[in-house]
């Protein structure tokens, strides 16, 4: 399968997140980060896991927890913190320095070099989001602020963790472990820390379901695909894209405006999302 068709199948997974804030704010129920993370983790990784029917063993269940946690039960739990106490641009324009983090790691973890094009793109992404979904009036919440911070660290050890140690089996059965373990790590956590859920309306049952089906279990399967096909370095510049499928469903769906900061903001992240490719193909050149 081609390079371009790699890339596209995994743009799609941060094309989908960019609806998580959407689904959140509309249809879950408010106060409930850690349930709402347990509840698109556990039942994703139980299905996938019955569909692959293949149980990590040895140090696989050490290092399925360790990435579970990395990838999904800390970054699930920061992100709807952030969600919950931040405008969902600001948390969004945090978020984007992860590709930068991840150029990092690659130096440390991977001796990867660190190509100055793609801290361009990286450094041209976070202003492209900043444009795409800061308005003038914003709400700063320092909480909220560390929670999106500390979530993209947390993804982007993951990400690289995941191309680090990946196991000698499918990308779908790396999937269901990470998640199985996540939910796992979350559930006595939520249970402990948070109340029971109210009773389920059934725009809280299609807001659950929706998370975990579309933004767990297959877009998850997608994006650690592509890593084991490509590079941390090159799929992180991809969830520039997050935020821009968040602000066009805002304007489709809620009916939100689109001016001209906002165009020419997810004009520059479609340029520094280029350009993040482009350096990579130029280390393979």
């Amino acid at each position: 399968m081609s390079r371009n068709l790699d890339l596209v199948l995994t743009a799609l997974a941060p094309a989908i997140w960019g609806s998580t804030y959407l689904v959140t704010t509309e249809l879950l129920p408010q106060g409930y980060p850690l349930t709402a993370a347990l509840l698109r983790a556990l039942p994703a990784g139980i299905v996938l896991l019955a569909l692959t029917r293949v149980l990590p063993v040895g140090i696989w269940i050490t290092r399925s927890l360790i990435l579970g946690a990395l990838n999904f039960s800390l970054f699930w739990w920061l992100l709807f913190v952030a969600a919950y106490r931040l405008p969902g641009g600001v948390a969004a324009t945090v978020g984007a320095i992860q590709p930068l983090l991840v150029l990092l790691l690659c130096r440390l973890l991977l001796d990867q070099a660190v190509n100055r094009l793609a801290v361009v793109a990286g450094v041209g992404g976070i202003l492209g989001v900043a444009l795409v979904v800061l308005s003038g009036k914003l709400s700063l919440d320092l909480i909220g602020i560390l929670a999106a911070f500390a979530g993209a660290v947390s993804m982007a050890f993951g990400t690289v963790l995941t191309r680090k140690w990946h196991p000698p089996v499918s990308a779908l059965t790396f999937t269901a472990w990470q998640l199985l373990g996540g939910g796992l790590l979350l559930l006595p956590v939520a249970l402990w820390f948070e109340p029971p859920l109210p009773t389920p309306s059934l725009a809280h049952i299609t807001g659950f379901a929706y998370l975990g089906l579309f933004g767990g279990a297959i877009t998850y399967f997608l994006w650690f695909r592509g890593i084991s096909r490509l590079s941390p370095s090159s799929v992180t510049p991809l969830g520039l894209l997050s935020p821009v499928s968040a602000v066009c469903l805002g304007w489709i769906l809620l009916d939100q405006n689109l001016d001209s900061a906002q165009l020419t903001g997810i004009v520059l992240v479609l340029i520094s999302v280029w350009l993040g490719q482009r350096s990579q193909l130029i280390k393979l050149t």
